[in-house]
């Protein structure tokens, strides 16, 4: 799955417009759930920002994820811990076809809803 094929995949799936709100960094963009949180970011980052050799850049994923999974994940071909988000919530991956597309797909799934309110919470603030 390239980058391309991930912002269709999205927008097919949740209605998802990519964000980009950094002028320095044009081809940084955000993926927001319909509650407004990030449930991914794609970047393009040189290599070595990745613990990987090489200065070329790459187009990358963060999202979040399970903390029982990162660890397992990061073992995997195509995942890494993720870049510029929180370690211990986040995992990265390469979007380089290194990375099975359907578990990218799932991990997507699981970054949207973990994103989304609590069922709990939103009951409690609809009380008020």
């Amino acid at each position: 799955m390239d980058r391309k094929q991930l912002l269709d995949w999205v927008y097919g799936q949740y209605g998802t417009e990519p964000e980009y709100l950094w002028k320095k960094y044009p081809n940084y963009a955000v993926l927001r759930n319909s509650a407004g949180k990030w449930y991914g970011a794609v970047m393009d980052v040189p290599k070595s920002k990745i613990g990987l050799d090489g200065e070329e850049t790459v187009d990358i994923l963060d999202v979040k994820c399970d903390p029982l999974l990162i660890g397992s994940l990061c073992m995997q071909q195509g995942f890494f811990q993720a870049y510029h988000m929180n370690k211990e919530n986040w995992i990265g991956i390469m979007l380089d076809g290194s990375a099975d597309e359907e578990q990218i797909k799932g991990l997507l799934d699981m970054s949207y809803q973990l994103t989304m309110p609590k069922l709990k919470r939103a009951g409690k603030q609809q009380k008020r």
